[in-house]
């Protein structure tokens, strides 16, 4: 029986920050952090890109036994740089304990609205 809950390492292959919004809503891509533990979580995030070279140096952090959700279009790495918006990338979440990760994308381009989200896939 596993008596994990969580991994320390968690791929999304799919990230995307649109640049334009419709309404009142802001597009955006989140990174949703559940840390069950009894310490606190302090998470890096790294991008990679099909044609550049990858971004490091995002960080945050999550407290014990609580939740984060890591706006990726408010977030900045340690030289102020944001998320490139409308270009692709995929993302490598790591942490110094065990953590939950979800992703989703508000993607408000139209009036119709879309929400998507997944879970991230856990590296054990």
């Amino acid at each position: 029986m596993r008596t994990r809950f969580g991994a320390r390492v968690w791929i999304i292959p799919d990230g995307f920050y649109p640049s334009a919004s419709c309404g009142e809503q802001i597009s955006h891509d989140a990174v949703c952090v559940l840390n069950p533990g009894k310490r606190d979580a302090h998470i890096k995030i790294t991008l990679y890109f099909e044609d550049r070279d990858k971004m490091e140096g995002f960080h945050a952090v999550c407290g014990a036994e609580r939740t984060n959700h890591i706006r990726m279009d408010k977030i900045r790495d340690g030289q102020g740089n944001g998320i490139p918006k409308d270009i692709p990338y995929a993302m490598v979440v790591n942490s110094d304990v065990d953590i939950v990760v979800q992703y989703s994308r508000m993607d408000t381009r139209q009036a119709e609205m879309a929400l998507m989200t997944t879970m991230a896939f856990p590296i054990e």
